[in-house]
């Protein structure tokens, strides 16, 4: 039969009360074998409303007969059952039962979506999963919760944003950072750069991505020991490519930092830009310099739809971005969004629109539930 993991919550009334007695009527489900059950964790509240009691956690993994959706079904009652009633997103609960997983299936639902969306960067979650289900894969990231969990322990403090042109990352990280509060790590555009490009992607593109790439490794930390061989590809005049430099602070000097941008979009852009005969030189030197970048603990794609993009574009009225069209919009943000389903990117949050203030929430959310 299917093995799911189901996370368990609750912080109103007898916590642990409540979350025994979820356990017992999953087990005497006719359909369901509790396998195992993790030890409960005191953990604070992420997200909703402040003041908040803390909550009881833990996982449980369990074989099953029901389809994905039965099993929800059966959840939802369970929760009903012990008293909870429709309330405040993220707000106090008796009990809370989430399907994380469901074997390695994948699902998008207007009432299930598989793996569970949040699981990847949630300690409170992560923790007692891995007690319970340290193997059992995400289908998503492609990572082990053991694996998942040892990211939130070992990697940077550091979240990175990113999106296709006009996506809203460098609004979005400006008010995570002050929200945090964290360092902030900007990009810093070379408009007369850009507008050449714009004007003439085939001749500008190598150029282009390489300054990106360089500034970006600089800002990161990455810009140490001379890196000048990066910027000649083949027939490349050297004099259109400024010389690397550091120019940013290392280490980070806050306890968070945030980024508009990810260092791993350079690939995604150039793979949209370059012709193909470019592109395997400059994947190489994307691969050396990203050896000395640190990686973020979250990732967080802004993924708007092309025409919401152009849009942008033309309200903002920047003289160079006039010349880009749908499609090239298009074709960036499909190559951003399959650079994010590579096997080594991580935790990844995926938000359709920055401009809304819950995406601000929800980010900050996801960072603290990450601390």
């Amino acid at each position: 039969m299917p093995v799911c993991l189901i996370g368990l919550g609750s912080n109103q009334g007898n916590r642990r009360h409540k979350l025994e007695a979820a356990v017992a009527r999953l087990a005497a489900h006719p359909r369901i074998h509790v396998a195992a059950v993790s030890s409960w964790r005191e953990t604070a509240s992420v997200g909703g409303p402040a003041g908040q009691p803390t909550f009881l956690n833990g996982a449980l993994t369990a074989e099953t007969a029901l389809s994905p959706q039965d099993l929800l079904a059966v959840l939802q009652q369970i929760e009903r059952d012990l008293g909870r009633r429709p309330g405040e997103r993220w707000g106090p609960r008796p009990i809370d039962l989430d399907l994380l997983l469901y074997d390695e299936a994948t699902l998008n639902t207007p009432l299930l979506e598989l793996p569970h969306p949040r699981m990847a960067w949630r300690r409170f979650v992560l923790e007692p999963a891995a007690e319970v289900a340290a193997t059992m894969r995400h289908p998503t990231t492609g990572w082990t919760v053991a694996r998942l969990l040892e990211h939130l322990n070992t990697a940077t403090s550091y979240v990175a944003i990113t999106g296709g042109i006009a996506a809203g990352k460098s609004r979005l990280a400006r008010r995570l950072a002050e929200a945090l509060p964290a360092q902030l790590i900007a990009e810093e555009p070379d408009w007369p750069r850009l507008d050449a490009f714009y004007a003439d992607p085939a001749g500008q593109g190598w150029p282009t991505e390489l300054e990106f790439l360089n500034q970006r490794a600089g800002l990161l930390g990455g810009g140490k020991g001379d890196r000048s061989n990066l910027c000649a590809a083949p027939g490349t005049d050297r004099r259109l490519v400024r010389p690397f430099r550091q120019i940013g602070p290392v280490p980070f000097s806050a306890p968070w930092a945030v980024s508009d941008f990810w260092f791993d979009q350079s690939p995604a852009f150039a793979r949209a830009w370059l012709p193909p005969e470019q592109l395997p030189a400059f994947i190489d030197r994307w691969k050396e310099v990203r050896r000395g970048v640190p990686r973020p603990k979250l990732i967080v794609l802004l993924d708007a739809p092309a025409e919401t993009l152009l849009a942008r574009l033309r309200s903002r009225g920047r003289p160079c971005e006039q010349r880009l069209t749908e499609e090239q919009l298009e074709r960036i943000r499909q190559a951003i969004r399959e650079q994010t389903r590579q096997g080594d990117v991580g935790p990844v949050l995926r938000l359709s629109n920055a401009d809304r203030d819950d995406a601000l929430t929800e980010v900050l959310a996801a960072v603290r539930a990450a601390e």
